[in-house]
């Protein structure tokens, strides 16, 4: 029987279901259940609306914050907006203006990001999935699909567009903004193309399902592959006030439902002092400690989710060598320090990971066990240079043994940064000199988080492994691959972090104004130029080294960083010296527009009505 969050007499319900079951019920005459489906969004834009679509993510990132000094002070200020795009501090805040350098390379590598187009599949194929099962049911699902973050074109799907729209600052104007010159503006009114001023005055997905009589909304999450996390929580939030909002406007009790955490682990455990609390504020004053056990994510633990993900590691085994000889690697982003005080988010993406890893072994148990790991990517580092009054966050930089990475940050649900072992202990360089040091002879690298191809996972990851296993070790290298990657056949850049400056101080030169000089970006050195690789630390001891200075950069090699000193000898672009790697690697294919996907979705959610409304 329906609960009463429908809404309905329980007389009324109980008949409703067996006209239904009997086939007399009309469809418009049955409860309506609104089912959103989650993703994180953010690209689908052409390279020339770059500028755009990183402005509108910084808006929508930092209103989510109001402890935030960019909630403050520029998020509804008219004499900030024009300048946001040009924010390259690299440090606490935003560092949108070398953003701009390496999603411009990102999208001329790939065309143009497919993740929107796969999520819009992915979420008709829920939606055809969930329309099948109304009649056994004898509900009607509506349907539609929220993100965290959106590109200018896409606010009406943001879980609360006209909370940015109005300002929650005092002295904040309306968000209209379009564009100017400085971002990248056109035309007479120096606007984004198609822009509307008034795009954030727009109805939510939630809005939009209740005025299509939804009497309930049910959310279903896969923007880290469904496990729990705080982006997915923000907006699970942002729906919860937006509907809390209408149901106090209009006298209704419309709940919201989220599916990947069925027992709100993550409202209840959320630190209450300060009131308020973000991670901005650094550690909590008083944290709520409640225990996983007993509240698990129902979606990203399912074994079946795992399975479907195996298919996309062995289509990517190199045929030329044994499954014996073969490995693989599950690198994945972490969450911010401070947020495991109520962020599962790592616990959850190990359960996940060892679903993987033991149906890769089921399908194939000729493969070493220990040839099957993962691990995750850099961290900054404290700076002891840096005064102690200056602040925890400020003391921390990017660092080279990081690889100028800040999205390792591994930390379990409720513990004092206690790091995952085992299997999922590593760096993602060290794990993968690990299995180089194995004989691994082909290396399958998976993004375990991610569901839908992006720039992310086509050729941010794949150059961060590229500089340390190489690009002609790359399976495609020799033919390339020119359906994902139609200009080039590659991903690889000729450095990395892109974004970096080139331009270094020259060397034995103490004059602050002398003319800079090009860098050097190549493993072994540069002919001609007394520059060093890598390049010498360009920013002051005593500051945070942001990721763009050139010192932390990657030169790409053919045959990698790892297993070669530079202090031995040159490398080759012809064949790997020293102990470099030897074998061949590969990028998995995540599910994008795999019908299963939308199967398994519309499963949960169904499984939930079932269990929570039915």
């Amino acid at each position: 029987m329906l609960r009463s969050v429908l809404k309905k007499p329980i007389y009324l319900v109980g008949l409703a279901l067996v006209l239904s079951l009997s086939g007399f019920m009309h469809k418009s005459d049955r409860p309506k259940i609104g089912v959103i489906y989650v993703v994180h969004g953010g690209g689908g834009d052409k390279t020339d609306a770059i500028q755009a679509t990183l402005w509108e993510s910084a808006i929508q990132i930092f209103s989510s914050d109001p402890n935030n000094p960019i909630y403050k002070r520029v998020v509804w200020n008219p004499e900030a907006w024009p300048q946001i795009t040009g924010f390259g501090d690299g440090q606490r805040y935003s560092n949108i203006a070398s953003q701009i350098k390496k999603y411009t390379f990102q999208n001329e590598k790939v065309g143009l990001d497919p993740a929107r187009d796969i999520t819009v599949g992915q979420w008709k194929r829920m939606t055809k999935t969930l329309n099948k099962m109304e009649d056994d049911l004898g509900v009607d699902f509506i349907t539609d699909w929220s993100s965290w973050i959106t590109s200018y074109k896409d606010i009406k799907h943001l879980p609360w567009p006209r909370y940015i729209y109005n300002p929650k600052v005092p002295g904040g104007v309306k968000m209209t903004y379009c564009g100017s010159e400085a971002d990248g503006g056109k035309g007479r009114k120096k606007q984004w193309p198609g822009c509307d001023e008034d795009r954030y005055d727009v109805d939510s997905p939630a809005e939009r399902l209740i005025k299509k009589g939804a009497e309930a909304i049910v959310m279903i999450d896969m923007t880290t592959s469904g496990v729990r996390f705080v982006k997915s929580y923000e907006v699970v939030e942002r729906t919860k006030a937006v509907v809390a909002a209408y149901n106090e406007e209009n006298g209704t009790d419309i709940p919201v439902h989220w599916v990947n955490d069925p027992t709100d682990l993550m409202a209840e455990s959320h630190p209450i002092e300060p009131e308020g609390w973000t991670r901005t504020l650094e550690a909590p004053i008083k944290d709520v400690k409640v225990p996983l056990e007993g509240r698990p994510n129902p979606v990203s633990s399912d074994p079946e989710f795992g399975a479907m993900m195996v298919d996309g590691i062995v289509s990517q085994f190199n045929p030329d060598v044994a499954v014996e000889d073969t490995a693989v690697f599950i690198i994945n982003h972490t969450i911010s320090r401070h947020n495991q005080t109520f962020d599962p988010k790592m616990n959850d993406t190990l359960d996940l990971n060892n679903n993987i890893k033991a149906e890769i072994l089921r399908r194939h148990p000729e493969m070493d066990p220990d040839n099957v790991i993962g691990g995750w990517m850099g961290v900054k580092q404290l700076n002891p240079n840096i005064p102690e009054e200056a602040g925890e966050t400020a003391r921390l930089e990017r660092t080279r043994l990081m690889r100028a990475e800040n999205l390792g940050h591994g930390y379990l649900y409720e513990t004092d940064f206690e790091m995952p072992g085992g299997d999922w202990k590593w760096r993602y360089w060290d794990g993968l000199e690990y299995l180089k040091d194995r004989g691994a002879k082909h290396i399958v690298i998976i993004f375990s988080q991610i569901v839908t191809h992006s720039v992310l996972d086509m050729v941010e990851v794949s150059n961060q492994i590229g500089k340390e296993l190489g690009y002609k070790t790359w399976m495609y290298w020799e033919e390339g691959d020119y359906d994902k990657y139609p200009n080039d056949g590659h991903p690889f850049a000729d450095y990395w972090y892109i974004l970096a400056d080139t331009q270094c101080r020259p060397i034995g030169n103490d004059d602050p104004n002398a003319e800079l000089v090009d860098c050097c970006f190549e493993m072994g050195g540069c002919e001609g130029t007394n520059q060093p690789y890598p390049p010498l630390r360009q920013t002051p001891i005593d500051q945070a080294m942001p990721d763009k200075d050139p010192h932390v950069v990657y030169d790409i090699p053919a045959y990698g960083h790892l297993g070669y000193d530079q202090a031995k000898g040159k490398p080759s672009n012809d064949r790997p010296v020293q102990d470099q790697y030897t074998g061949t690697w590969s990028m998995w294919d995540p599910l994008n527009t795999d019908p299963r996907l939308g199967d398994f979705l519309a499963k949960h959610v169904v499984m939930f009505v079932e269990d929570e409304i039915l």
